[in-house]
């Protein structure tokens, strides 16, 4: 029996040709063979006659031959002699010239005159002479059943490869064919049962039909079957971590009446949204259970994220442990450390003369503090004395110890990798703390369910009331300058009324090369996808900080903000923008979560193709945070029309996240939503779209859960636990912890 791990060098195929397909495409065994799939399917076309044949037209033509000739081209300097068989056919409207290269005696010998063919070319013209330069061609019998054989032959769908150079499509559909022929009782790694429900092909038949499709029925089928495959393997993948999590032992958290939590709450001076109160009960409920909470907390920008976290730390507090909030950069650590205690108050200043009697602390660690800082968040750690402590990747340091570590709370958990988050939970005392993760990226359904399937999803969709709207605007600087030149007034004309501003730069610039530096994330790529070719360099900090300084802001207090410089001054100028004392702040994308500045109004953003839809999103998120209505300018030169243009229009359009995330999923590459491990020729996800087959996911992962629950080692299933490493090793599932 054929095995879907079988070296292609030992089964179907060659040793010569299994290591062109292993150098060249990075396929090894006859599953990856079989999976890689035609990218289209051409059709050789409608029968034509001769006489309406137009240049440059995929044409077929059934015709005789006329005659048939052989003759040589000498070799001329840099090109070898050739064989050429030239061939005249008719279908009695007009007639057709072929022209062969190579191999004329072969086809001298068959394409005799008064023979009957198919042949499928491209038209030239040559001396005025209308020719297919060496069509392909199937001889026909005239005995009056050529006019079946031709409308099939012309109907025939042929089957498209990603090619590369010395292995073209025809090659690979020639060595597919032959694994198709050698692998006929390769294991069907869906459960029988499975396929019965839901009508499936079988695997080699499936396989077939994508292969060597009699027609586009037998492509829709194959598809379906396939897509099947790929899905229900990564919705089991998923779903055998989820049981392994909760098989986990874990100290529950269940709060205490009358703690800090309750305070808290009563000192609110506003009433919670029934979805902050929602979500919050559910992460209560998982906090309660005996094993580790892994949440995912996703929420639009300003749906109170932090506040839904905050309580949640709170309640691991109520319970006598710490919690711990990881955040990417410093500049965002130390925003949320000042954002939690000044909604703490009193309640975050234990042991002050004005901290309340069931106070805790909240410290702060990061790797630029001085000694004696750095010393004291250490100790407030490990004695317990802080039950709440923000850092950055400093946090994981293996010196940096807690009393009693109850909650992880990771934000912008893109940003992280798996051996980071093992670092900070190996800090707990049992190795197995509640994780809670948040993103400020509102996830598409499909995304959450494929990417983050290990994890429990709750989303905050439900904005606070009185939150200000945020109108947002093209600006075509290239091809209407004049709306830049009324973007400049329009932050004056805030400025003027006391209020402060944004502007948003790709990169930070130093007047050399303009490379980067600082923290992670805090420039973009300099090039733009779809940037043309030769555009200028994006636009940075210090650059556009010179220009405003002595152009259109010069009377305006401007100031840069970016990842290089040292913490004490970045956290200087954002403490210096809240209180009034600077009016405009030139940043890089630092900003980008977690700043809050209320009287904050408007944005700019420079070079606005170059951001991504989320990330646009995010950033104009920063303004019209509290009473008053925020405005944002995305700044462009690309041409209208283009797919830059249309990432901008759809942001301006709607200040609803989770449908600008369709719209993003919709505009980009799966591999792009997917990470890296989704790229390059043995992606695991071949067939899938996240977009289109949102139900199909659904009801993969419904069966996955179903069968873990069953079966969780998939004992009574090898070929499924066979497909488990053929479609998802060990080394791109990564992905799923890292993304």
């Amino acid at each position: 029996m054929s095995t879907w791990d079988e070296p292609l060098r030992k089964g179907p195929l060659g040793g010569r040709t299994a290591k062109a397909f292993a150098d060249k495409l990075d396929l090894h065994t006859l599953g990856d063979l079989l999976r890689y799939y035609p990218r289209r399917y051409d059709r050789r076309g409608e029968l034509t006659d001769l006489a309406l044949l137009r240049e440059g037209e995929d044409v077929t033509v059934q015709a005789k031959v006329l005659d048939a000739r052989r003759r040589t081209i000498p070799a001329r300097q840099g090109r070898r002699r050739m064989d050429m068989m030239e061939a005249t056919v008719t279908d009695g409207t007009g007639r057709l010239h072929l022209t062969f290269f190579n191999r004329g005696s072969h086809h001298q010998n068959t394409l005799v005159p008064g023979r009957l063919a198919m042949f499928s070319g491209r038209v030239s013209t040559f001396k005025g002479r209308r020719q297919l330069d060496h069509p392909e061609y199937v001889l026909l019998d005239d005995d009056g059943t050529e006019g079946e054989a031709a409308r099939a032959y012309a109907n025939e769908l042929i089957p498209v490869y990603p090619a590369v150079k010395g292995l073209d499509s025809a090659t690979i559909a020639r060595s597919v064919g032959v694994a198709l022929d050698y692998a006929v009782d390769i294991p069907d790694p869906l459960p029988p049962e499975l396929r019965s429900d839901k009508k499936l092909l079988g695997v080699h038949e499936a396989l077939r039909k994508i292969h060597r499709p009699d027609d586009w029925a037998e492509v829709g089928a194959a598809k379906r079957r396939l897509k099947w495959d790929e899905a229900f393997v990564l919705q089991l993948v998923l779903a055998q971590r989820r049981r392994q999590a909760e098989e986990l032992p874990a100290a529950p958290r269940p709060g205490a009446d009358g703690g800090i939590l309750d305070a808290f709450d009563a000192q609110l001076p506003f009433t919670l949204t029934d979805g902050q109160r929602e979500v919050g009960d559910r992460l209560a409920e998982r906090l309660d259970a005996t094993h580790p909470m892994h949440c995912l907390l996703q929420g639009d920008v300003g749906a109170g994220k932090t506040l839904v976290a905050l309580r949640a730390m709170l309640r691991v507090v109520d319970s006598g442990g710490q919690a711990v909030m990881l955040a990417p950069t410093e500049v965002l650590a130390q925003q949320h450390h000042r954002s939690i205690g000044a909604m703490l108050g009193a309640l975050g200043r234990a042991g002050q003369i004005d901290g309340a009697e069931n106070a805790t602390r909240v410290a702060l660690l990061t790797g630029s503090m001085n000694t004696a800082a750095r010393r004291e968040a250490l100790l407030d750690a490990a004695s317990g004395q802080a039950g709440i402590v923000v850092g950055t990747h400093a946090l994981l340091q293996e010196h940096v110890s807690f009393a009693d570590l109850g909650l992880v709370v990771v934000d912008e958990q893109h940003r992280f990798g798996v051996e980071q988050r093992d670092a900070l939970r190996e800090k707990a005392r049992d190795g197995r703390p509640h994780v809670l993760v948040m993103t400020a990226t509102p996830i598409p359904r499909t995304v959450a369910m494929t990417v983050y399937g290990d994890l429990d999803v709750v989303a905050l969709t439900q904005l606070p009331k009185g939150r200000a709207p945020v109108s947002t605007h093209v600006v075509p600087a290239h091809e209407k300058p004049h709306f830049l030149t009324r973007a400049w007034e329009r932050i004056r004309e805030e400025v003027g009324q006391g209020r402060q501003a944004f502007v948003v730069c790709p990169r930070i610039g130093d007047g050399t090369d303009g490379s980067g530096g600082g923290e992670p994330g805090d420039e973009i790529d300099a090039t733009a996808e779809d940037a043309p070719p030769g555009a200028r360099p994006p636009l940075a900090v210090l650059d556009v900080l010179a220009r405003l300084k002595e152009g259109p802001l010069a009377d305006v207090r401007v100031e840069a903000l970016h990842g290089r410089m040292a913490p004490d001054d970045k956290d200087a100028v954002m403490r210096r923008l809240s209180s009034g004392q600077t009016d405009v702040v030139v940043s890089t994308t630092v900003i980008e979560v977690g700043v809050d500045v209320p009287n904050a109004t408007v944005m700019a953003i420079m070079d606005a193709d170059r951001f991504g839809i989320s990330q646009l999103h995010q950033l104009r998120g920063r303004v019209g945070r509290g009473q008053l209505p925020g405005l944002c300018l995305l700044v462009t030169e690309s041409e209208d029309g283009s797919p830059a243009r249309e990432r901008l229009a759809a942001v301006a359009s709607t200040t609803d996240g989770f449908e600008l995330s369709r719209a993003d999923l919709e505009m980009r590459r799966e591999g792009d939503v997917l990470g890296e491990a989704q790229s390059g020729a043995r992606s695991s996800l071949r067939m899938l779209t996240l977009v289109k087959d949102e139900q199909l996911i659904g009801e993969a992962r419904e069966e996955a859960t179903r069968l873990v629950a069953r079966d969780p080692d998939l004992t009574g299933h090898p070929p499924l636990t066979d497909a488990l490493t053929a479609l998802l090793p060990e080394d791109r599932a990564e992905y799923l912890d890292k993304t």
